[in-house]
């Protein structure tokens, strides 16, 4: 597909102001722990034998599939060894698609719908997998070169990309879902963090909120999502804030919205997410993302 595959890079983080496009091949057995990111990934899976985790849900991929990710979601790959892995990976910031949108289309509504029903995997029919596909090598192909024009090529199919991305995800029959790995009672309980961030989230609570023993909840929420639930919490409420400023809110309400009651621990548990205080964060957003 593309002359531009690369081993995997480590890093979580996008060093583009604006969107990245990797394609990395792997022979190698490899071990990517729980993460989340603060733009949208769109995961082509091409070869190997992965499955991936996104919160809590595991997705058994085949050929083809495409996984939507958006900016609040932690996730990581499961790698069987013996096999190549290849995979096209782009990174996105929710701030880049709203500046390329036109009139009143959402291109950011698959990530947002596929995070609201839990249901992230893309197996396009053949028809639009095929026009997917290619846009995907002309992608990869404008964005390797320093050609004329490159980069306006680069928004432009990237732009259709996210057009025929949402048609598929949209066009899915209603109620058809991927085989996925679950456990129902954890989803639940995540379900309801992430609608609850600004009320009482402590295992106490939620323990009884869902009729399940304390032991257990921390036992099966470590194992199903990959953070003890204090952790998981921690994080939903960091992310929250941050898009609350993103949003033009102030430190306060971020704070406050978020479900945090202690501002020390809020501020520095902040920085420690970010690499900035809320503080900072706030002054920098009008132009954070420029360029």
């Amino acid at each position: 597909m593309s002359i531009h595959a690369q081993e995997f890079n480590p890093r979580q983080v996008m060093n583009r102001p604006n969107f990245e496009l990797f394609h990395f091949t792997d022979h190698r057995l490899l071990s990517v722990d729980y993460h989340n990111h603060d733009f949208y990934e769109i995961y082509y899976f091409i070869s190997g034998k992965v499955n991936c985790v996104i919160e809590g849900r595991t997705y058994y991929l085949k050929p083809g599939d495409i996984l939507l990710i958006n900016n609040k979601e932690v996730h990581r790959p499961l790698i069987e060894p013996g096999q190549t892995y290849e995979r096209v990976v782009i990174w996105v910031r929710p701030s880049y698609i709203r500046h390329i949108e036109e009139n009143e289309i959402n291109l950011t509504a698959c990530f947002d719908e596929s995070a609201r029903h839990h249901n992230n995997l893309l197996r396009p029919q053949s028809e639009l997998f095929r026009m997917i596909k290619k846009l995907y090598g002309q992608l990869e192909a404008a964005y390797g070169s320093d050609a004329y024009g490159s980069s306006t090529l680069c928004r432009a199919y990237l732009t259709e990309l996210l057009v025929l991305l949402n048609r598929a995800y949209f066009d899915m029959p209603a109620g058809e879902m991927p085989e996925v790995g679950y456990n129902e009672k954890i989803g639940d309980i995540i379900r309801y963090i992430n609608e609850n961030l600004a009320g009482d989230l402590s295992l106490d609570t939620l323990a009884g909120q869902f009729y399940i023993s304390k032991y257990h909840l921390s036992r099966q929420f470590k194992q199903n999502v990959g953070f003890t639930l204090h952790q998981y919490v921690l994080k939903k409420r960091l992310m929250s804030a941050r898009s609350l400023l993103e949003e033009g809110e102030t430190v306060n309400t971020a704070f406050i919205k978020s479900g945090f009651n202690d501002y020390s621990n809020f501020s520095r548990s902040f920085k420690e997410e970010f690499g900035y205080s809320p503080k900072q964060f706030a002054s920098l957003v009008p132009g954070l993302w420029d360029g």
